[in-house]
């Protein structure tokens, strides 16, 4: 049965409590993975009872679903700012910083490839990451399109396309890093990725 929407006072708390058993089921999910994280678990994590999770989510995979959810919007709030700089390409090449900590913190790694594994075995949560991926590769594809034409480049769609993927194998690929060397050079790393995507940005289409 759907829950009807907190009214306007309620919705602060409501929002605390949500933002409560998201995380509580982030730290599960990296310690258990997510067949290994029950609902008992998660809400023994966060201090409420199973009935007060299921009020909120339906099950684990709506859990999922609200972390990338979440994922989605920093990302597109990122792309945003870095469209409204006076400057593009210098605003993105500056945050390409924030985006290598990110990557390369380990408990954030941890989640995110857990979430992916999951996507490998189950279609529902495949949908989810996918659907999200598609709306984080349209918002990067506008701001590297107004770099490139700020620079005097004719781009088609498949370039720009060609383009986003190489960054986003680039920036995802320091998940697996972070797991396998958590001892890497984050200064070295963020020197040498901001200047290939400084690179990426000139290169003929």
């Amino acid at each position: 049965m759907p829950v009807p929407p907190p009214s306007a006072a309620e919705q602060p708390r409501a929002e605390a409590r949500r933002q409560q058993i998201l995380c509580a089921a982030a730290q599960c999910f990296r310690e258990h993975g997510f067949h290994g994280a029950s609902i008992a678990q998660i809400s023994k994590t966060a201090g409420m009872s199973a009935g007060h999770i299921y009020h909120y989510f339906e099950n684990k995979e709506a859990i999922i679903a609200a972390i990338v959810a979440q994922d989605l919007e920093d990302l597109l709030t990122l792309t945003a700012e870095l469209r409204s700089a006076s400057n593009v390409r210098a605003a993105m090449i500056e945050r390409v910083a924030e985006g290598v900590l990110d990557q390369l913190d380990p408990l954030r790694a941890g989640l995110k490839l857990e979430i992916v594994a999951e996507a490998a075995r189950n279609p529902r949560v495949a949908e989810i990451v996918r659907d999200a991926d598609i709306a984080c590769r349209r918002g990067l594809a506008d701001t590297i399109r107004d770099i490139r034409r700020a620079a005097g480049h004719a781009d088609d769609e498949a370039a720009i396309a060609s383009m986003v993927e190489v960054l986003a194998t680039l920036f995802e690929g320091l998940l697996l890093r972070s797991i396998r060397n958590p001892g890497i050079d984050h200064a070295q790393v963020i020197r040498r990725i901001q200047a290939a995507v400084d690179d990426l940005l000139d290169q003929e289409s």
